[in-house]
């Protein structure tokens, strides 16, 4: 059910989404587990200090996270929000470093948190590589002569895009989140930055805790698949409607 009426077809969209989307397609995370990623400590493999401690153990966990993501394959979720470009301006800001959106046929995706398909100089953070799913080896070096790092925000790392995510959200019709608690920072943060006429949607089996300042929000209580699918379906029923 869509609970806010539709005034016009080529409205803007913006979607965040949440490792919770990824996960329908065999792709956990450290919070699967608590605090254990795929067995790891998250702080050994998932932040600055973890890289200069054991450089090695890191590009190991990154490697593998990279062959895990070539065998996944992008679920009703994230085709549903790719099919909304066909009456909407669509774009995502997602706190996963998969490329599940990218396969599912969106457009414009910002990723918050770095992206597992490059890599990156350890010495200047603007010399990115597109390596695909293939392995970083060790030792190997960026085009600036330093070694190669996953392209990935780890903790104890300032998150480089979040001002054009604030940019994104400010100038959207309609907010949909996906897949996240809202609870980690400063992704979280987000939905303070959308209007408050602006209606926000958030699709989670479990009813996140949510500043009570926020204004016209509105829970779809399911997984990602089947309350964005719902969610989709019912925004194009609207667009039917207006025509």
């Amino acid at each position: 059910m869509l609970f806010y009426s539709m005034k016009k077809k080529r409205a803007k969209i913006v979607v965040l989404t949440g490792s919770g989307i990824s996960a329908e397609s065999g792709l956990k995370t450290f919070r699967d587990s608590d605090g254990l990623w795929e067995g790891y400590d998250v702080m050994q493999v998932a932040s600055i200090q973890g890289w200069r401690e054991n450089k090695e153990l890191v590009l190991d966990f990154y490697n593998e996270r990279r062959r895990e993501l070539k065998r996944a394959k992008p679920n009703d979720a994230h085709l549903a929000i790719a099919e909304l470009q066909k009456y909407f301006h669509v774009e995502v800001i997602t706190q996963n470093v998969d490329d599940l959106h990218e396969r599912a046929g969106t457009k414009n995706v910002l990723h918050l948190h770095g992206e597992l398909t490059k890599a990156r100089s350890s010495g200047d953070q603007r010399v990115v590589v597109d390596i695909g799913y293939r392995d970083i080896k060790s030792g190997e070096k960026a085009p600036d002569g330093f070694p190669l790092r996953p392209h990935v925000v780890w903790f104890g790392e300032q998150v480089p895009l979040l001002e054009k995510a604030h940019v994104i959200v400010k100038n959207c019709d309609f907010f949909i989140v996906v897949g996240t608690s809202l609870v980690v920072y400063p992704a979280a943060g987000l939905i303070e930055f959308v209007p408050d006429d602006v209606p926000k949607y958030i699709i989670d089996p479990v009813k996140p805790e949510l500043f009570k300042k926020i204004k016209n929000l509105f829970f779809i209580e399911k997984v990602a698949s089947i309350g964005m699918r719902q969610l989709t379906n019912e925004f194009f029923r609207q667009v039917k409607s207006i025509n």
